[in-house]
This record gives structure tokens, sequence and C-alpha cells, in this order.
């Protein structure tokens, strides 16, 4: 493994008010490259003003950051680190991820910079570090702290007369893998609270009814869009599952959507509401998107999101009471990775302790993290329980080619 000293390059940066991207011209330096460079990127922003903003926060940190275009995605990358080393890369965005606040960054493999007139645009990648596998999708970024935002098509922004003027591209159609714009129907999920019709981050999964297929995930909140169906006659499910809240699944006709529910806007996207509601006493909620390291009863990273919308939801409402349910995927010994009871490391393997114990002993563990970083943001020990079921409650047969499913955390609503 290549440590990059990345946190050694301190002078300059904490003076500088206002950060400047080069003016690298896509293709004309990159073009004749064997190996793509890789990017440690820690956001990602349609409006450049942000990203400026965001580049001078990470700099404040004494991190080397700067920005550039990514012309297949029309978004600007802030990024750290740009190397020709894969490997090296991905190991400085799994040590930021666990050491600094940017917990989402990743690194994308391709050209960054202004495009030249004539020159193809070769679509990079995004790569998941803790998977290493290709991201679809990349967590867009439209304000200077970071936090993520609804809206991925917001009005830009003014720039500081004192920054440079960049040419904000158009936007373009929506394009596949290949290249090829999708033909479909425009459509926008608006996925909002009902107590407060406050905008809520979500997807929505797309069911072919006819084939009982999953057409696709897209965004909420957003304008995206779906292709035809493969039934003629149109009828699809639209499902909505935010944790926190009930799941929502609207029946509709792609070809004659419109109904007393359903209708378009000024820009001709077909909008479907979808108004969550909290989870209420006896529903069970599954934490599909809280990982864990291998052997260990301690959160990856990419849990961070989820389980902070479950302490958004106890801070909300403090009549809520909730058991927390533990499962592993079979029932073997085997080792287990502990916090150390003086840590409050919940997502990185530091400061651990390595025993042996059984399934169940594991589930209790990885139950009992997310207890202890609830308790940790102030939640009351008597509002949380815990139940640690270890194999004996699988969703799929453990040698099955979905049994990593099987390890999962659940969390059920006692009172509310």
């Amino acid at each position: 493994m290549k440590t990059l000293k990345l946190y050694a390059l301190v002078g300059i940066f904490s003076t500088i008010s206002i950060v400047l991207p080069a003016r690298v011209e896509y293709g004309k330096d990159q073009i004749n490259a064997t190996q793509p460079p890789n990017y440690v990127v820690i956001g990602a922003f349609s409006i450049q003003r942000n990203a400026i903003k965001f580049t001078n926060h990470a700099s404040k940190m004494k991190l080397p950051a700067r920005f550039e275009m990514n012309p297949s995605r029309n978004l600007y990358y802030v990024y750290v680190l740009s190397t020709e080393d894969r490997e090296a890369a991905i190991q400085e965005a799994l040590k930021l991820r666990s050491e600094t606040e940017f917990f989402d960054t990743w690194v994308y493999s391709g050209m960054l910079g202004k495009v030249v007139e004539g020159v193809e645009i070769t679509k990079g990648v995004d790569i998941n570090p803790m998977t290493e596998r290709n991201m679809e999708s990349v967590p867009l970024e439209n304000n200077a702290t970071g936090k993520l935002v609804a809206s991925t098509n917001p009005t830009v922004a003014s720039v500081n007369e004192a920054t440079p003027s960049l040419e904000v591209p158009k936007p373009k159609a929506e394009t596949n893998e290949k290249g090829t714009e999708i033909e479909g129907k425009k459509f926008f999920f608006k996925i909002f609270r009902s107590v407060d019709s406050e905008a809520v981050e979500g997807d929505v999964d797309i069911v072919d009814n006819e084939k009982s297929r999953k057409m696709g995930t897209y965004k909420g909140n957003t304008a995206v869009t779906v292709p035809v169906p493969g039934n003629k006659a149109g009828e699809v499910s639209l499902i909505c599952e935010v944790f926190g809240y009930r799941k929502l699944q609207r029946d509709v006709n792609y070809n004659s959507p419109v109904t007393e529910n359903v209708s378009v806007d000024a820009d001709g996207n077909v909008v479907v509401p979808f108004e969550l509601v909290r989870l209420q006493k006896g529903d069970i909620a599954v934490m599909y998107n809280v990982y864990f390291f291998k052997d260990a009863g301690i959160m990856r990273p990419e849990s961070r999101f989820e389980v902070n919308s479950l302490l958004e939801m106890l801070q909300e409402n403090p009549k809520y009471k909730i058991r927390i349910h533990g499962h592993t995927n079979g029932g073997a010994h085997g080792k287990i990775i502990s916090m150390d009871k003086n840590s409050k490391n919940y997502f990185a393997l530091q400061n651990t302790n390595e025993g042996v114990g059984s399934a169940k002993k594991l589930s209790e563990e990885r139950a009992s993290v997310i207890r202890n970083y609830l308790l940790s943001n102030g939640i009351e020990p008597g509002r949380m329980q815990v139940k640690a079921w270890g194999g004996k409650r699988p969703i799929h047969e453990k040698h099955s080619t979905r049994a990593n499913e099987n390890v999962r955390v659940e969390i059920e609503i006692l009172e509310n």
C-alpha cells in the first residue's frame, strides 16, 4: 500500500481566499495518454461558484484541492489528487472517507478539463473505493458545505468578479452508457414529507407489471427520462421506499399517466407526488444502506447517511422507541472485530479489538454499534433496545446468490 503525504501540503492553502482551477483543456494534453489519470474526488457540483467555495473549504483543511469540469457529466469535480496509480488513488479515497468529513470520496478514472473543439469526449468511470465497482451516479452537491440537495438543475449562480469566467455547458439530453440518447418520457417524482411538505431525498423503482421486471431506479425531485416499458398496455408500478418512512407504491399507465393526482408541469414533465409518512408503531424497516466491515461490528463509511436518517427521525419525535434487530448469514462461530470501549470510530477499522464468538454475538455487536452511535448523539438509552438473531431469520438460503441480503439490521417501531 502506498501512503500519500497529502496533509503535508499545508503552506499556502490556508491563506487563499479563492482557489482557481487550472485551465486544463480536455484532450489537448491528455489525448495521447495510454492510461487515463485517476482523480480522488471529494465533491461534484453543477454550479461553479459552489465548486469554488467547496475547494476553498477543503483547502482550509490543508488539502490540495482544485476543481475541473467533467465534460461527460457536465459537473465540476473537486479533487485532491491526480495520479496514474489507480490503487494509490483508491487507498487515498479510503483514507479520506475514514479520517475526514469527506465520507463520500470516490475515484474518477478519466479526463477532466475544458473540451477542445473537434476532440471526442471519452466517458470516464466513477469508482466506489469500498467495492472498486463502477458507480452509475455520483453524490451531487450544490452548496459550499457539501450538504446534499434534492434538485440537480439549479439556476447557475453568478461568480465573484475576481474569478475568471468559465463557460457553463448547456444541459444535454440524457444518454445511456453508449452515448445514445434515451428515448422515453420525462418524469418528475416529487418526494416530500406529509407533515410540512419538505422535500426528501430518495429514489423511485419502476416495475414493468406485465413482465414483473424492474425497469430501473430513478432519483426523486429532479427530471428524469423513463424509457418505454416492454408491455404494450404500459402498466407500471412506481415504488418509493425511503428509510424512516412508510413504503409507497403507485400504479400508473405510462401511455396515459395523467390522473387526479398526476399532472404535467410547464416543462412537460409528468409529476408524480409521493407524500411520505413516518413509520408507525409495529412497522419494521430494513436499513438497506447500512453495511459492515467483514467479521466486524463496525459500520462502513457509506452507512453514515442512513444511520443519520434514523438519528433525525428519533430527534424529530421524542416519543419514538425502537428495537434494533441484528441478523447474519448463517450461524457459524468465527472471528469478531469490535470497537474498543474508548473508541468513537463507528465507521472505521481503528482502535479495534479482535476475538472469537457466535453469529448471534456478531449480530448483537452490529445492532449495538448503531445504538451506541445514537447514544453518542444524544438519544436517551431508554428509547432503544437491541435484539440479536444471528442467522435464525434469513431472507434467503445462506448459499444463494442473494445471501448477502441476510446480513442486515432492522428497526422496529415500539412506540410513537
